[in-house]
């Protein structure tokens, strides 16, 4: 805590540069015919403090008496510099920006672009930009994010149906939708580590589908290949700057002009064709330096393929630092759209002040924690707002402000509490059958979530009709740990069995993962405990074309465990459990359609599949089982949030590796079982490969060290797959391997890969291009010491949660299955 509040006293003094007494310098910047200039840049020269404009042009910064050069700059117009002397008043000082003064080159871009000097002067640029990208090795800086949502038009279907009261809008239908708002100090150093430090953080309003909140979020360097926002578009744009962007754009030297004796160039970025991939609009090269200076491009809908978005534009500026060092003192993105007739506008804007180059950090301060949240971040009154913002806001967003406080004071009222908990609450029937029934009391501090109707009422050839009623209650308490118990309550009419059994998880230490759990009771569990079909998939499968995928076994249990996290990426997991274990035969053959081809097989995965429903060979006798399980977790280079409620783990950008060590013991409490297996698997579910997607791959291997005695749910199962519905998403599975044949209690290797092209392909076909389809490809192999040699191959589409693919497997050097899988997002 006491950290935390020095890291906060030190950007307080970064953000105000607060001394003994400082005054406010305020204005309104405008263009020739007296229009606003939205966000235009303000600094003072020869120093890396200053601020933005807001949308109407007015600005606002604090200086200490004295007299400064103030320099007011924005793509498009003229750079204006003035002496301003604060004395001891706040000053109020007016500007008007001219146009650009560039002068237009005649003639065309010719078909070879070497004719035209835009494009030697960005070659230029190019041959720089590794040094440009290595160029600071470290920084810190104070960083101010803003962002608005406004909604400009709302069809009046939706208003009725309450999106009016959601969106808080008017009663024309328009009114700001969103507005956030955020202090913090941010810190980098080669190669890729950074580390932000909220000191405030302000949000009114429902999030958009996009945004930016923190520095990182704005770390866009057009130094680099590609831009991303995966928001958007699931592939990256090339940069203009990229080593490969003579392949995709052409470029026109538009005119030069002389800024405080510097020669800047005005560059026009023409795309070579239409292309998904490419930005439009110009940069501005600093001549001699061969560096950026300016960045106004922007992306469209239309070209461009963009999700959520019209039109996307990307303004940057850049100013000295350090010497002859260069970094952006301002970003703005700006957005248009429409979304089932609501049109709406938007934008983030960022600052960034007082530099501070080749900074040195405290050993172990980089760490992997990317942004720390304090715990006052989100309590920061609007007096504190008033005193340290950079950018004044409009009368529109003061106004929404007020707003949403008011509305939030009467919301933070125990009778308003009160009765939108009684409003919420309210049981609705056709929620439930699809959702659930989930009920919230103490602000959100306790749960109460009862499961659907679809996951209730089952059919099974072992229970025949069923009934599975299970909820979760969960509490949070005031330190933010957690508890959450889970009960649940089966009977099959057919077999007339009765389980009950319990779950439970309590979560003790946020900040490390660290997790108890207990489990007892007793269940039908899947064979395949790396899972086949849920209750609900499984019955459409059996009913409807007769084939009962799943097999059942009884289990009474009790299991406890726990997790930890031992230092940062590396997460240890250890479980004991005592199962008493039933094998359990077909009862019930009840059907919707019969086909010739097909018919009910016996529970027995390994029964031959001209066995009847009725077999009742045996798989297994009857058995205990006490196993120990316990695992390591290597996540290497973890980054990871920290907020007020808990930590949150993010992707890493290399494979993440898991050791598992299950022993099962042998004559204690009666335990049968006697064997050791130890595995180890390797995943990356994110490798991106710049325009031409992403891949994703996992391999597996593992053995039984000591197999004396092992039943068959003891063994090595694989997440194989039945039936026309896959989940193709995770790498980890086959789309054709049943899901028992192979199962195994000897060495294995497993290996899976898929590549999403993100629309590499498709974005190229006119009227396709629209569906914004993405190209899957994936290869599945799977080896083990008995013999088997399985492979499959498979290509499709998909699209969110939906998807199509073709595929064909082979067993040896024989084809084994092959045909169409569909995902749609369950299995």
């Amino acid at each position: 805590m006491r950290r935390s509040l020095l890291l906060i006293f030190f950007l307080a003094l970064l953000v105000l540069s607060a001394t003994a007494q400082q005054f406010v310098l305020s204005g309104r910047i405008t263009d020739h015919k007296n229009g606003p200039i939205s966000f235009a840049s303000v600094y003072i020269r020869n120093s890396t403090y200053g601020t933005t404009a807001n949308e109407n042009g007015n600005y606002q910064f604090k200086l200490n008496p004295g007299t400064y050069n103030v320099i007011y700059r924005f793509v498009g117009y003229k750079e204006k510099t003035e002496a301003i002397t604060i004395s001891n008043h706040d000053e109020q000082h007016n500007i008007d920006l001219a146009d650009e003064p560039f002068k237009l080159i005649a003639g065309k871009v010719k078909a070879n672009e070497k004719y035209d000097p835009g494009a030697g002067i960005v070659q230029k640029v190019i041959d720089k930009r590794e040094f440009y990208l290595n160029e600071v090795k470290s920084y810190s800086s104070a960083v101010y994010i803003k962002g608005v949502k406004n909604i400009k038009r709302s069809p009046r279907t939706l208003l009725a149906k309450g999106i009016k009261k959601v969106l808080n809008l008017d009663t024309s239908g328009k009114g700001i939708s969103y507005q956030s708002e955020s202090l913090s100090s941010f810190s980098f150093e080669q190669p890729h580590k950074i580390k932000e430090v909220f000191a405030a953080s302000k949000v009114a309003g429902v999030n958009p589908p996009f945004g930016y909140n923190k520095a990182s979020d704005l770390e866009v360097n057009f130094y680099n290949d590609l831009f991303t926002i995966y928001a958007l578009n699931s592939h990256g744009f090339v940069s203009p700057l990229a080593s490969y962007a003579r392949f995709y754009y052409k470029y026109k030297l538009l005119g030069t002009i002389t800024e405080d004796g510097k020669r800047i160039d005005k560059i026009q970025v023409i795309p070579r064709r239409k292309s998904v991939r490419s930005f439009q609009g110009s940069i501005y090269i600093l001549e001699g330096d061969w560096r950026l200076y300016s960045v106004d491009l922007f992306l469209t809908k239309k070209e461009n393929n963009l999700t959520f978005v019209d039109t996307l534009k990307v303004s940057q500026q850049y100013i000295p630092v350090k010497d002859n060092t260069w970094e952006p003192i301002s970003f703005q993105y700006q957005y248009q759209g429409s979304v089932q007739g609501i049109k709406y506008t938007g934008y983030y804007i960022g600052i960034y002040n007082h530099y501070k180059i080749d900074t040195t950090f405290a050993r172990g301060y980089l760490n992997g924690e990317i942004l720390h949240v304090d715990t006052e971040a989100n309590k920061r009154t609007s007096a504190y707002w008033t005193d340290v913002r950079p950018v004044p806001l409009t009368p529109e967003e003061v106004e929404d402000y007020h707003k949403n406080d008011s509305i939030a004071v009467v919301q933070s009222t125990t009778k308003y509490r009160d009765s939108i908990e009684h409003a919420n609450n309210k049981f609705k029937i056709f929620p439930y059958l699809l959702k659930g029934y989930l009920a919230t009391y103490h602000t959100n501090k306790d749960s109460l979530f009862i499961n659907p109707l679809l996951q209730t009422v089952y059919y099974n050839t072992v229970e025949g009709y069923g009934v599975y009623l299970k909820g979760t209650y969960s509490k949070t308490y005031n330190n933010n740990n957690s508890f959450s118990v889970s009960p649940g309550l089966r009977y099959g009419f057919a077999n007339k069995l009765f389980s009950a059994n319990l779950h439970s998880v309590y979560t003790y230490d946020q900040e490390h993962a660290g997790k108890f759990f207990l489990d007892f009771g007793s269940d039908l569990l899947d064979l395949n405990n790396v899972g086949t079909r849920s209750l609900y998939f499984n019955t459409l499968s059996t009913l409807l074309s007769e084939q009962n995928f799943v097999k059942y076994y009884r289990s009474e249990f009790i299991d406890f465990g726990f997790q930890r996290e031992l230092t940062n990426g590396v997460l240890w997991m250890a479980n004991l459990s005592y199962a008493d274990r039933t094998q359990l035969f077909n009862t019930s053959y009840n059907h919707i359609f019969t086909y010739n081809a097909l018919h009910y097989t016996s529970n027995n995965p390994l029964a031959p599949y001209s066995a009847p429903a009725d077999d009742r060979s045996i798989l297994f006798p009857q058995n205990q089982a006490l196993t120990f399980n316990t695992s390591f977790r290597f996540t290497f280079d973890e980054q990871y949030i920290t907020r007020p409620t808990g930590k949150t783990y993010l992707p890493s950008l290399y494979p993440v590796i898991t050791v598992n060590y299950r022993k099962g013991v042998n004559g204690v409490f009666g335990s049968d079982v006697n064997y050791d297996f130890l595995s180890v698997d390797i995943t990356q579910d994110f490798i991106p490969m710049g325009l031409f997607g992403h891949s994703a791959f996992k391999v597996k291997f593992g053995d039984f060290l000591n197999d004396k005695t092992s039943y068959f749910m003891d063994y090595n199962h694989f997440l194989g797959n039945q039936g026309t519905t896959s989940d193709p998403t995770y790498v980890g599975s086959f789309h054709f391997l049943p899901f028992y044949t192979f199962s195994t209690d000897k060495a294995f290797i497993e290996a899976h890969f898929q590549h999403n092209f993100s629309g590499a392909i498709l974005d190229n076909i006119p009227l396709i291009r629209d569906l914004k389809l993405e190209e899957i490809v994936g290869a599945n192999y799977l080896g083990e010491n008995k013999g088997v040699n399985y492979t499959e191959f498979y290509f499709g589409v998909k699209r969110l949660i939906y998807g199509i693919d073709y595929g064909v497997s082979y067993l040896g050097n024989k084809k084994y299955l092959q045909g169409f899988r569909i995902f749609i997002g369950l299995k």
